[in-house]
């Protein structure tokens, strides 16, 4: 009976219309529109991969193999499996053209290439045409730096090469990874005679192959991975065909959602201000119906049904935003990105997004309506009443809404790491506005009161009104606070990463990364490396790759789980006597000429993250043969300066006749950097070069654009704290009236008013700014210092652009509705008051 009550009750009031409301719409719509957004593109993104699996891997199913070719056993696998097949061989080298020369990332292909999907060219001919006759073709923007046009020549190695065509489309290119230079696609055969692939250098092979219909992948996966176990295979399938692109969308997807969560947090406090607002509007209502006899539970429902109504329109509206938004900017999104996208209207999304905005609105309402339900009947004679603390059966409803919203971030992120830190991180910031917000009052009180603000009209106005009863100062700060303090975090950190690798850079790394040194080459490389006066420093190791199969003979995931090191293959070195510079934490290395059991130095982190100790013992795979050494020693791995660094180092006796290759890093002054690179080009065709600070280069894009996406999303946090600053703006118009023509009345220019509303503007944004730039240094702080392991430095241009914004959105919002208040009639409002 109550419940239907409190429904028919709720129906009538709804007949008003809504306002009062707007603003709570407002911040419900944009922050669900964000998320739905955000949602709606990853899903977008994950189906396009999922739908286009095999042109993205190239094949129903890969094999993979590092520095070697298949054997006939294996060979024999995918003849018996496939009804065809593709074989990919990858690795980088120099493309050069006289004296230029640019690095790049050479695919050789088979004829049978590619099994699915379409190579697209310019001029548009068939791939077999354009790479027949040691013909090549290669992505424009590696094309145009070396100013080749098709039929133009270039070497990779030792051997000559026709470019017959601009590299337009690469359907398997997002399966490939990151890449440090552009693409070149040769065949295979074309590249006998080049010394680029030889024992020891650097390559993949991969095998694609295209599966009978009905083939049970996993059925065929267990075979592959049971009959190759210590071959240091590696397979994939049309089902994940691009993992690295796959992670990197989830974890993307996940941020930006909690950023977008941020967002919603801004608009709660809108939400709680507008309800405080309604409910307060409402008092007479509420104290009526108390004297009629209305008990408090029927208050609380009949208030709650109104807002949740409320509350569906904005979720509803916001879900049609998002969706509008994304299906209008698809094209541009697919556009730019270099996989296949299919956007449509995904249910999960939107489920998503549908849930955060309910639980959002819910957990910020429940505080006011609580309240509301403790206002008395004498209230409708007094003018006022704020209602008292809720009960503790509110609070704990309040407690579980929290937790609710909490457990559906966990769930949705499928991070609770990430969630739980990121919700932590905006509670506290909430928290740390909250008291800035009361300090602010407190001292805009006392200062109103004290001597320096006398014959300071306007300022003594201004700072009476923050430390008034009225409570301004606290949506503003709340709001406006943690929109700026996301929006400054992003730039704190892109800033921090920009001046580490500007400043850090020329002192601390390499300026070269040789690979690909022949065991019969490493001499003469180093008699020409050391005798250039240019040159500081320069540091060799030979060089394998190898994959963590066993630990202790048990399965290495089922012992270490999922860790970095265990996933794919890893460098690693070997040494006869402790190289210089080593630290050894934990053991003692072998002796020098040691030819006993093979032995394994562990890095000490890795070590500790993997749950390793001294005595345990490890299989690595390595070129298909498995050796098991013991680790007895740890030693401490920088990796922080782009030099030398490998997690695993085995004795010299254990790995010296396997086939392999030597690594070197060079550090010199840039001046000398051409010559060098010249002589050993020309000396050695075979060697491949990455300099350094281009590769970073390639690094820092990829993380500007991340700050980009992230900086957007905090843009839309910023937005919707705008909407909140016009709500308080707007709510606060009757009283900013009344003051208005009070102070008319005793003497008070239009210019010292509009200075006093004005001053409390600047006041309240430049409050918000500075707390603002506070938290956000912390969260940089902790990011920077605590998970990316870098030096941070506050970044002081950055912090006084926050500030400044605040100063600005807040006198916008403010003086927009000063001009009412500054035009009234004294006499006419005051009448109507009394």
């Amino acid at each position: 009976m109550s419940l239907s009550l409190a429904a028919r009750l709720a129906r009538r009031e709804l007949r008003g219309g809504l306002a009062g409301f707007r603003v709570f719409l407002a911040c419900l719509a944009l922050g669900v529109a964000a998320i739905a957004a955000v949602g709606l593109v990853r899903s977008g993104i994950q189906a396009g991969l999922s739908d286009q699996g095999a042109v993205l891997l190239g094949g129903d199913a890969e094999l993979s193999f590092t520095y070697r070719f298949a054997d006939e056993q294996e060979r024999a696998f995918i003849d018996s499996t496939a009804i065809a097949h593709s074989e990919i061989v990858d690795f980088r080298s120099m493309a050069v053209v006289g004296e230029d020369r640019a690095l790049t990332q050479v695919k050789a292909v088979d004829s049978a290439y590619p099994l699915t999907g379409t190579v697209e060219l310019d001029p548009s001919i068939p791939l077999a045409k354009a790479l027949a006759d040691k013909g090549a073709v290669m992505d424009r923007i590696l094309a145009d730096r070396l100013g080749l046009q098709p039929g133009d020549t270039f070497r990779l190695g030792e051997g000559d090469f026709r470019l017959s065509a601009i590299l337009t489309r690469e359907p398997d290119s997002a399966s490939g990874g990151f890449a440090l230079g552009p693409r070149t696609l040769v065949l295979t055969t074309s590249l006998d005679g080049s010394g680029l692939i030889q024992p020891g250098s650097l390559f993949d092979t991969s095998y694609r192959m295209m599966l009978p219909p009905g083939t049970d992948l996993d059925a065929l996966k267990a075979q592959a991975e049971s009959q190759f176990r210590d071959k240091g295979l590696r397979w994939a399938d049309s089902r994940r065909a691009a993992p690295g692109v796959d992670r990197f969308v989830e974890r993307m997807g996940a941020f930006l959602i909690l950023v977008g969560l941020a967002g919603l947090a801004v608009g709660g406090v809108g939400i709680q201000s507008a309800v405080r607002a309604y409910l307060e509007g409402k008092i007479p209502t509420i104290a009526t119906l108390r004297t009629l006899g209305a008990p408090s539970g029927l208050i609380f429902r009949l208030y709650l049904i109104q807002i949740g109504a409320l509350a569906l329109v904005g979720i509803l509206a916001g879900l049609i935003l998002g969706a509008l938004a994304i299906l209008i900017a698809a094209p541009l999104i697919a556009a730019a990105l270099p996989f296949p996208v299919d956007f449509g209207l995904y249910p999960m999304p939107l489920i998503e997004a549908a849930f955060y905005g309910a639980m959002t609105a819910l957990v910020f309402t429940l505080w006011p309506l609580a309240r509301s339900e403790n206002i008395r009947a004498a209230a409708l004679y007094r003018g006022a009443d704020r209602g008292h603390w809720p009960n503790l059966r509110r609070i704990a409803l309040i407690l579980g809404a929290v937790a609710v919203l909490l457990a559906g971030a966990v769930w949705f992120s499928d991070n609770w790491k990430l969630a739980l830190g990121s919700a932590l991180g905006v509670v506290l910031s909430l928290i740390l506005l909250a008291l800035a917000a009361l300090a602010l009052r407190w001292l805009c009180r006392r200062l109103a009161r004290s001597r320096l603000t006398r014959g300071r009209t306007a300022l003594r106005l201004a700072l009476a009104a923050i430390g008034g009863p009225r409570d301004e100062a606290m949506p503003v700060v709340l709001s406006l606070g943690l929109g700026l303090t996301v929006l400054a975090a992003v730039g704190q950190i892109d800033s921090n990463l920009r001046t580490a690798i500007a400043t850090d850079l020329p002192t601390r790394a390499p300026s070269f990364f040789f690979v690909d040194i022949q065991p019969d080459q490493i001499d003469g490389f180093l008699e020409r490396v050391k005798s250039d006066p240019a040159v500081t420093d320069v540091e060799t190791a030979p060089m394998l790759r190898g994959i963590i199969t066993l630990i202790n003979g048990r399965p290495a995931r089922e012992v270490a789980g999922p860790h970095w090191v265990l996933n794919g293959d890893r460098g690693i070195s070997y040494a006869d006597a402790l190289p210089d510079g080593t630290t050894i934490t934990a053991g003692q290395f072998w002796p020098q000429g040691y030819e006993g059991p093979p032995q394994l130095s562990f890095g000490a982190d890795e070590a500790m993250e993997l749950g390793l100790t001294l005595g345990d013992r490890m299989t690595v795979n390595i070129l298909g043969r498995d050796i098991e050494a013991e680790i007895t020693s740890l030693r401490a791995v920088d990796f922080s300066d782009a030099g030398m660094g490998f997690v695993m180092l085995m004795n010299a006796g254990a790995l010296r006749g396997a086939p392999h290759s030597h690594i070197a890093t060079v550090y010199m002054g840039e001046q000398a950097e051409a010559a060098l690179l010249r002589d050993l080009s020309k000396a050695y065709p075979n060697l491949t070069a990455i300099r350094v600070k281009e590769a970073i280069d390639r690094v820092t894009e990829a993380l500007s654009a991340i700050a980009t996406a992230t900086a957007w999303a905090a843009a839309a946090t910023l937005l919707t704290g705008f909407v909140v600053l016009i709500g308080a703006a707007a709510a606060g118009e009757k009283a900013r009236v009344y003051e208005a023509a009070v102070l008319k009345t005793l003497g008070a220019t239009r210019g010292r008013i509009l200075a006093s509303f004005a001053l409390r503007s600047a006041l309240t944004g430049a409050a918000a700014g500075m707390v603002a730039v506070l938290a956000a240094a912390l969260s940089a702080w902790a990011v920077l210092e605590l998970v990316m392991e870098v030096d941070y430095r506050f970044e002081p241009w950055s912090a006084l652009g926050v500030v400044g914004a605040g100063l600005v959105v807040t006198l916008l919002a403010g003086l927009g509705f000063a001009a009412r208040p500054l035009g009234v009639k004294p006499a006419r409002i005051l009448r109507n008051e009394a």
